[in-house]
């Protein structure tokens, strides 16, 4: 049976309703959008949300313009599939364009989405960003997609450019997860049984290789200090590891 911490009135649960819908477009025959939806995630600051979408495509839609339709029309199907490119923001602080929705392709399955940032989730930790091979401003916004084949590939969410193609895993990335500190390090969770921990400021090197897993890892998540990584797999392992 679940429990509720004492904060949350469990009676307001049961009035939750649908505030609308999101559909991918109706394409049977078309081997890179189908039906069927694989996984979802939200930028850490809410301006985006993405969800994979038949075979190999992933969808980002500006969050604020989404919910304003949402509330303004009552449940809106979002059907538009057209590639419309983002705008972002100038290093230098400048405003940003209106932002519109983009169609990314990735390959093949996406399995695992994850959205990662060069700004601190906590603002009191000060993180110093020095890019290698890619130079960008502090606003940087990363989406992180896991594929069927094993490989990781990391794009620029205002522009839907690919920035980084990720292929140590030799089997499905099942999850992925970024350090909330605004380091840009990632790990990704694998059915080769392993984790590996990216540093994508780096030119996206891998730091480490985690093996504590018997089979198939399922699912991963960083402390929010992100001193930590836990992660479970099948046979009921739950495994914890230090990172700093």
């Amino acid at each position: 049976m679940a429990s509720f911490p004492p904060r949350v009135n469990e009676k307001e649960i049961v009035r939750s309703r649908t505030i609308g819908e999101l559909l991918a477009p109706a394409a049977p025959f078309d081997k890179k959008c189908g039906r069927e939806n694989w996984t979802v995630a939200f930028a850490p600051d809410g301006s985006y949300f993405a969800w994979s979408q038949g075979h190999r495509t992933v969808k980002l839609v500006p969050w604020s313009q989404c919910l304003k339709n949402f509330l303004l029309h009552g449940t809106k199907n979002i059907t538009n599939s057209s590639g419309l490119r983002l705008s972002r923001q100038n290093s230098d602080g400048g405003q940003k364009n209106k932002p519109r929705e983009h169609i990314i392709d990735c390959g093949d399955i996406v399995w695992s989405l994850a959205f990662g940032s060069s700004v601190p989730e906590k603002q009191s930790r000060c993180v110093n960003i020095e890019w290698h091979r890619f130079r960008f401003g502090q606003d940087q916004l990363l989406l992180a997609t896991g594929l069927n084949n094993g490989r990781i590939k990391i794009w620029d969410v205002y522009t839907g450019k690919l920035l980084l193609n990720l292929v140590d895993h030799t089997e499905v990335v099942r999850d992925l997860t970024f350090a909330p500190d605004g380091s840009l390090i990632l790990v990704s969770a694998s059915r080769d049984k392993t984790l590996r921990v990216w540093d994508l400021k780096d030119d996206g090197n891998m730091m480490k290789v985690l093996r504590g897993h018997q089979n198939w890892v399922y699912s991963c998540a960083f402390s929010p200090d992100s001193s930590m990584l836990c992660s479970v797999g099948a046979s009921k392992a739950v495994v914890a590891a230090i990172l700093v």
